[in-house]
């Protein structure tokens, strides 16, 4: 019997999650230099110094196992955001406590909820565990963002087997946000049988003043999981380190089917690290705040489309099926993503990158455009 016939279904039948193309790939095959990558929503500015000297400091003890608990960071979690210590889980980046939800509350019996164009991973955490994913219709841009989240189509998809919703806040790889009002009144009419997950991959980026803080309302809503990362503002993408906060009950139950050491010595050191360095956090807010609008400018001005975005990174419509532009992009020696596995075949989803990379990405997409 093949080994592809002894996995189980929702395994079997998966399509693998694709990242950005790694620069180093993109040398190998081309063999160009000078690569810049806009396509992972990465820091363009990097770790902050404080980081970068506790992954030093910590670097002669690579010998010991860590601490499996990561007493310290969530210590420091703790003191910044205000809540119970006992109120987080650590993850090996935040799509590890997304795969421990799934883990603890989806089975073959039960069933998820997210939003069509929402982060890939849902559904493939979904598949995995063999529950059944209820897709709700993205905003057609009548009543909400286009391509946005429909939280009334979403609540509409709720049914008594549903353990999960997941709500990318903003989502990945659309930049659309909910506002206080609205996702507080979904919250409100989510049944008690289901958790609802809020992912904040992208928080500290966001500035609108509707843009709420859901930790201030884990007390109200019992059933909340809230996801952040230090894999984008703090710029720790490498290191994979993230984190879910929630009730004390819900994460017992994250706990206990999370790996043990599932986040490695310099990640720990270096994410408590990066909570006190408020300079670099700063720099780097202000760095994108500075390139999104450089790029929604430059778009406008070259007649491309493109969806308001409130991350690090802007998803522009260029007019025609993206993937020879992308392919094209790429002998320019420039990485962007396309993103037609989330429903999107004509744009392309770019990351704010420094001043520099993005002007090389503009000129690199004027000479690719005008062939």
């Amino acid at each position: 019997m093949h080994p592809e016939q002894l996995a189980v279904s929702g395994v079997s039948k998966l399509t693998p999650y694709q990242p950005g193309k790694p620069i180093a790939e993109l040398e190998r095959e081309l063999g160009i230099s000078n690569i810049i990558k806009l396509a992972s929503n990465e820091n363009p500015l990097g770790p902050g110094p404080k980081a970068l000297e506790a992954i030093q400091a910590e670097s002669g003890s690579l010998h010991l196992y860590p601490d499996g608990g990561g007493f310290d960071l969530k210590a420091a979690l703790a003191g910044k955001l205000g809540i119970d210590p006992a109120q987080i889980t650590l993850g090996n980046g935040s799509n590890d406590v997304l795969e421990l939800a799934a883990r603890a509350f989806l089975s073959a019996e039960t069933s998820a909820v997210f939003s069509q164009h929402a982060f890939a991973v849902y559904p493939i955490v979904t598949q995995a565990v063999g529950a059944h994913a209820h897709v709700a219709k993205a905003h057609d841009g009548t009543r909400g963002p286009l391509y946005g989240h429909d939280l009334d189509a979403m609540h509409q998809l709720i049914e008594e087997d549903t353990r999960l919703i997941f709500i990318a806040n903003p989502n990945n790889p659309t930049g659309t946000y909910l506002g206080r009002d609205e996702l507080a009144g979904f919250l409100k009419k989510v049944p008690a049988h289901a958790l609802t997950v809020v992912d904040e991959a992208y928080f500290e980026y966001v500035s609108e003043p509707d843009y709420p803080n859901t930790l201030e309302w884990l007390e109200c809503y019992p059933n909340l999981i809230v996801t952040r990362t230090f894999s984008k503002a703090y710029g720790l993408a490498g290191l994979r380190v993230g984190y879910a906060v929630s009730s004390l009950c819900i994460a017992d139950l994250l706990n206990r089917v999370r790996q043990p050491f599932n986040v490695n010595s310099l990640a720990l050191v270096a994410a408590k690290a990066a909570l006190s360095d408020d300079g670099h956090l700063q720099r780097t807010v202000l760095l994108n705040h500075e390139g999104l609008g450089l790029l929604t400018e430059a778009l406008a001005k070259r007649g491309l489309s493109h969806i308001p975005s409130v991350g690090n990174f802007i998803t522009a419509d260029v007019g025609r099926v993206a993937l020879p532009v992308y392919e094209a992009l790429l002998r320019e020696g420039v990485i962007v993503r396309p993103i037609a596995n989330y429903g999107l075949p004509n744009h392309l989803r770019v990351t704010v990158g420094t001043k520099k990379e993005n002007q090389v990405f503009l000129s690199a997409l004027d000479r690719v455009l005008a062939l």
